[in-house]
């Protein structure tokens, strides 16, 4: 099922047991889905990697929102963004742990043939892609630094 009617069918079954967190995340999705089928130039199809962009686009909005409620003590406008980060996550794939990371970036190193620092910029351009919305971009360039380091 595709990541539309899936989030169609979510927003049914949050109607009906009246979950409002998880009914405002899921209509913001597909919100953002909407407007990414309806973009000029699209093809109003969306491609699994386009899908995945933007919920890892959702998830760092949210990130970033809830960063600046933790700094501002707004613990009431932060339980509602952990809560939608909590409902979007499910719809990702599953992120990779510290260790997979680590495998995944040496292999990628060693495929690209980098060495030093100055090769970050071709292990990023593979990684990024191969690793996009298994984990955060942070998390890839500290790992890439750490390892060319």
């Amino acid at each position: 099922m595709a990541l539309k009617q899936q989030i169609d069918a979510d927003i049914k079954q949050a109607m009906l047991a009246k979950d409002q967190d998880r009914l405002r995340a899921l209509r913001a999705l597909k919100s953002m889905i909407l407007l990414e089928e309806t973009k000029e130039g699209g093809s109003g199809e969306l491609k699994p990697e386009d899908e995945i962009k933007i919920l890892t686009k959702a998830v760092k909005q949210r990130k970033d929102s809830a960063d600046i409620y933790r700094q501002q003590g707004r613990a009431d406008l932060l339980n509602t963004e952990e809560a939608e980060i909590a409902v979007i996550e499910k719809y990702l794939p599953q992120q990779l742990s510290e260790a997979e990371l680590k495998a995944k970036v040496q292999d990628i190193i060693t495929r690209v043939g980098a060495s030093s620092p100055s090769d970050m910029g071709k292990v990023m351009g593979v990684a990024t892609k191969e690793l996009a919305g298994q984990t955060d971009g942070k998390a890839i360039s500290a790992m890439v630094k750490s390892l060319l380091a």
